[in-house]
């Protein structure tokens, strides 16, 4: 039975391979990944090492991830470990059914889709009407090696041109539709994106899931994201994770930044592990897919007011996740700063420097409780005592000193 591949990456996301495996192997950690004696073939010292997603053994080479390591440790076929970790991730093995074959079939045919429509914003970029995008993307500071390498576009002028495009390859309004590259409008189908700079959004596998779209001069919306659909998920998806993923395995930070070209700029400068949200606020699913990528990553937003909110929103979350092994730390921008304008101005070298000021998400929460209370007064100290020691173990921002959100 072939089981849908959203299934199984959900399968995969709620069981981290650690701790499956920490259920029968002894593991310490080794760097950002975690080692034992192998399983697999008597050794007294270890090289067996477990990653993110998967397991290797340097010592006899079997490799493979959760589902592969149930398989080969305890004799269970595919579909008998499948079950089983189903079982303690707490979801239901689909049954296989047609319409099960359908859905799948479905969310195969709308990344064909987007592969499809991701080739042409490609060649419009490159080509005669793209002129003015391209001109946008270079003025941005972004080299032509970047922009093939996130494999950024631009949308032309809508009004049907990506469907008139894709005619040829017997793609019909209503898969764009479907895709979100579409929407139904009083007059029929109507392209989702008009005169936009084109930024694809692949999933942690590198699939192609989404894009969003960003204007080149001034209006609003400034960027437009795709609507929810059969592969895309706002609360879930991170855009760059594909490549962070790839960046923080050989030994790059992982940076949750605000935006897309934050992303960009950051890999362009040397710091591949960036990763962003696309357009909310980080998600109890964000975390879950960040702390998976790093035990420590780094939080930075924007130096202004708007940006230090969201970081400390996003810390608040946080705080009832945190364990010795999922932590995180923050970084505050020298104000009116974002990622990309500080190494404009400042450089890889002024980035870096920032970047090691990050402080531990304790160290961040005690400065700004301190900076509510006037210390200089006899009452300063036991004030700032009540206000550390006699907050709720679930921190509620809007009930702080007004100033600590917008320092």
């Amino acid at each position: 039975m072939a089981l849908p591949a959203n299934f199984l990456d959900e399968l995969r996301a709620r069981l981290p391979i650690a701790t499956v495996i920490g259920k029968s192997v002894k593991l310490s950690r080794s760097g950002r990944e975690r080692k034992g004696c192998c399983p697999f073939h008597g050794e007294k010292t270890p090289s067996f090492y477990v990653y993110d997603d998967h397991f290797h053994c340097f010592g006899c080479g079997e490799h493979g991830d959760v589902i592969s390591f149930v398989m080969k440790s305890t004799g269970a076929s595919f579909m008998e470990a499948v079950e089983d970790l189903a079982g303690q991730a707490g979801l239901e093995v689909p049954k296989q059914s047609p319409q099960a074959a359908q859905a799948e079939a479905r969310r195969s045919s709308l990344s064909e889709v987007l592969e499809a429509a991701c080739k042409e914003y490609q060649l419009w970029l490159w080509g005669q009407e793209g002129r003015a995008a391209l001109a946008y993307l270079r003025e941005r500071g972004l080299s032509d090696d970047t922009i093939r390498r996130f494999q950024l576009g631009f949308s032309g002028e809508g009004r049907g041109q990506l469907a008139t495009a894709l005619r040829g390859q017997n793609i019909k309004p209503d898969q764009l539709i479907e895709a979100g590259l579409m929407k139904q409008g009083e007059r029929g189908p109507t392209d989702m994106y008009f005169g936009r700079v084109m930024f694809p959004i692949r999933d942690r596998r590198g699939a192609l899931i989404s894009f969003g779209g960003r204007i080149m001069g001034d209006g609003q919306p400034k960027y437009v994201n795709g609507p929810e659909t059969a592969l895309f998920s706002k609360r879930r998806s991170l855009y760059g994770l594909n490549l962070a993923r790839e960046a923080v395995r050989k030994g790059a930070v992982l940076i949750v930044v605000e935006g897309y070209m934050d992303v960009i700029a950051l890999a362009q400068a040397g710091f591949g592990g960036a990763v962003a949200p696309l357009g909310t606020a980080l998600t109890e699913e964000h975390l879950e897919e960040i702390w998976r990528l790093s035990p420590a990553p780094v939080l930075c937003f924007d130096g202004d007011a708007a940006g230090q909110r969201a970081a400390l929103k996003t810390a608040e979350l946080a705080l009832t996740q945190l364990t010795p092994d999922k932590t995180l730390k923050l970084l505050r921008l020298p104000a009116k700063d974002d990622p990309d304008s500080l190494i404009k101005r400042a450089g890889r070298a002024g980035f870096e420097a920032e970047l090691g000021k990050a402080q531990p998400l304790s160290a961040v929460l005690f400065d700004m409780l301190k900076a509510g209370q006037d210390m200089a007064t006899p009452k300063g100290a036991p004030a700032f005592a009540s206000a550390c020691w006699g907050q709720p173990t679930r921190f509620r921002i809007n009930s702080w000193p007004r100033n600590i959100a917008t320092r």
